[in-house]
């Protein structure tokens, strides 16, 4: 592909030049990571292909909630049955998928104090997740679940969808809440949702090997990146050290310095040459 060939001139020309070049994630199976990493090769980069990691999803094909919800492993359907028939007979609990409107900023707020009654590490930028909810009620694509408790938000999840894929971004529930399994009812809701009503073609969890995953999904695969390293600055030879190994290392001096000398030679020709 010549946009990639051009893309990795571009890079290996930039200065102050790239020490190295991580690329990540990628489909491996696609033409486009094989054609990157000679690209990338061809420019001068020493690479090496790592795995990222895995990707579970599910292709819907047609099928709606209740012929998805037959093939989900036994304990799942039956804990699911159980528990929210107890949830729902409680009457404690109030489940909502908010899109936008006049509910957005009242279930942002729920979703952060979920977040951070949870497991889950803080966010670095706390702003980032309610700027990104903002921008995907707007565009209409926003499907973020809710589970109250007692009035309390209890369990909270972020899905995105667009262009037919359901996209689960972010999920989080209150510890105190753990017995009722609250996060498993609400995945299980918008579930039903993103397949009965927003008809996607895919359901995606995105990144992590999770166990859990594959009790929901049904197909994994695999995401992968390209190191590139610069075998013509010092940091991007410690890396080839570090990543590659001390014999590729060692060559690519030797081949550098015998380029360079050659260079030198050519020029000091060309130089006796004019001054002849």
């Amino acid at each position: 592909m010549p946009t990639l060939h051009a893309l990795a001139s571009y890079i290996a020309g930039e200065r102050p030049r790239f020490d190295a070049v991580e690329i990540q994630p990628l489909d491996v199976d696609s033409a486009s990571f094989a054609w990157l990493v000679r690209a990338m090769k061809s420019a001068g980069f020493v690479v090496q292909t790592f795995f990222s990691f895995g990707n579970w999803y599910f292709p819907v094909k047609g099928r709606c909630f209740d012929e998805y919800l037959e093939a989900l492993p036994s304990a799942l359907r039956n804990t699911l049955r159980r528990k929210r028939q107890k949830l729902e007979r409680s009457g404690r609990a109030r489940i909502e998928i908010v899109t936008g409107g006049a509910a957005l900023e009242a279930a942002i707020e729920a979703y952060t104090k979920v977040y951070l009654a949870s497991w889950k590490r803080p966010e670095p930028y706390p702003e980032f997740i309610p700027g990104l909810i903002r921008v995907c009620a707007e565009m209409g694509v926003l499907r973020l679940g809710l589970i109250h408790v007692d009035s309390e938000p209890a369990a909270a999840q972020l899905w995105i969808v667009h262009r037919g894929a359901a996209l689960i971004y972010k999920l989080a529930y209150d510890e105190r809440f753990a017995e009722l399994s609250a996060g498993t009812i609400l995945t299980a809701t918008l579930m039903q949702h993103v397949l009965d009503v927003d008809k996607v073609e895919v359901v995606d969890y995105l990144s992590g090997d999770d166990t859990y995953k594959k009790d929901w999904m049904s197909v994994r695969r695999e995401r992968w990146g390209i190191l590139a390293m610069n075998p013509r600055t010092t940091r991007g030879l410690i890396a080839i050290l570090r990543h590659v190994g001390g014999r590729t290392a060692k060559h690519l001096v030797r081949s550098l310095w015998s380029r360079s000398k050659r260079s030198k030679s050519a020029r000091r020709k060309l130089t006796v040459q004019e001054g002849k």
